[in-house]
């Protein structure tokens, strides 16, 4: 007991500040959300091709409509028409199409389609579909006002996909889609003026930026805001605020805020110390497959915190991890292997691949999802 609560205080350390994708060093909460996790899925694969959480400019998929290109959707009498790899559902008033229609109703000038076409493209799902065409796609809806695809064509320029990079051009976009009062738009901003990427580094601009987008609903905004408010970047510590914009964030199924939420239950830090809460969120961060709140989740089956002790099931979690690519559970993961038999590490290794089967399969279903 003595060398795991050793191994955990060592593994607190200090955090990071990244958003989803730039490494957590240890893994915990104090990350903010910018890139990739730290571990490699099928889902951060559809990511790095889309777009949607890289150098920490995330993408948006079919796009929820602002209130602008809505009105301007419904004074031209179109009806959404949604291809069903990028949404698994209709939203609103669209409707589930073939794709012929999509590219029909986009080479019309329908904005949606138009911004479903970029998504696909850049997925580049099948005979026709080529990540050459997202930036004209994303480009033609831009134009004619539609937040989403101005949001997606500004990550085309950040990462300089299809064309030169031009953070002069992107951020001019992701205004225009602010201006609509468009929640990603914020979070976008906010992390280029956390990261200094394209203007002069500025936290003070970062949190209002990302205050903006927290208030709106984004939750990567709010996770953003909340590790601010955690670490006292461009704002004075309070760990209360903090967990309170964790927890936003966390009940719309942000992993990185359960994730960070639950270790400040761990530790009593803004909240009072509570493991079976710590454990409930750290469960529901690690079913995500995030990768940090698997190690935790891991020590705290080891330790008997949350939950009765259970170290084959704790080295399970803390395996799936490292086959992840994590390894910053490796050495608690050693104490555990000690303990358990030969058999019951073999069961346990058998488990953990179901566990990232599972991740992988949670992960690319919120990734297609607008």
């Amino acid at each position: 007991m003595r060398l795991l609560a050793l191994w955990y205080l060592r593994f607190k350390g200090s955090f990071a500040p990244i958003a989803p994708g730039v490494h957590e060093d240890p893994p915990g909460r104090r990350s903010l959300m910018t890139k990739h996790e730290s571990h490699t899925t099928v889902a951060d694969k559809i990511a790095r091709r889309l777009g949607l959480v890289i150098v920490g400019i995330s993408m948006v998929m079919a796009g929820l409509r602002p209130a602008a290109a809505a009105d301007q959707a419904a004074n031209q009498g179109l009806d959404q028409c949604s291809m069903a790899i990028v949404t698994k559902q209709s939203i609103g008033s669209a409707r589930i199409c073939d794709p012929k229609t999509v590219r029909s109703l986009a080479q019309q000038g329908h904005i949606f389609e138009q911004n479903q076409l970029g998504i696909v493209s850049m997925l580049a799902i099948g005979p026709g579909y080529d990540p050459s065409q997202a930036l004209k796609w994303f480009e033609q809806s831009a134009r004619n006002g539609y937040a989403p695809a101005q949001v997606n064509l500004a990550v085309m320029y950040v990462n300089g996909w299809g064309t030169a990079p031009n953070y002069g051009t992107a951020l001019h976009w992701l205004h225009e889609a602010a201006k609509q009062g468009y929640a990603r738009a914020y979070y976008n901003l906010g992390i280029l003026y956390q990261q200094g990427q394209g203007v002069a580094k500025d936290p003070a601009e970062a949190l209002r930026y990302f205050r903006k987008g927290a208030e709106a609903g984004d939750s990567g905004a709010q996770t953003n805001l909340g590790y601010m408010y955690d670490s006292g970047i461009g704002v004075a510590r309070d760990l209360q605020a903090a967990a309170s914009w964790y927890r936003k964030a966390a009940d719309s199924g942000n992993a990185l805020a359960q994730n960070n939420l639950a270790d400040l239950y761990l530790r009593g830090e803004g909240v009072p110390q509570d493991d079976a809460a710590a454990f409930r969120l750290f469960h529901q961060a690690a079913s995500q497959g995030q990768t940090g709140a698997r190690i935790k989740l891991g020590y705290m089956y080891s330790a008997g915190r949350g939950a009765p002790k259970d170290l084959a099931t704790a080295y399970s979690w803390i395996t799936a991890a490292a086959n992840s690519g994590d390894a910053r559970g490796r050495d608690l993961l050693r104490s555990i292997e000690s303990q358990l038999s030969a058999g019951q590490i073999a069961q346990a290794k058998e488990n953990a691949k179901k566990l990232n089967a599972e991740g992988e399969s949670e992960l690319s279903a919120r990734v297609l999802q607008p």
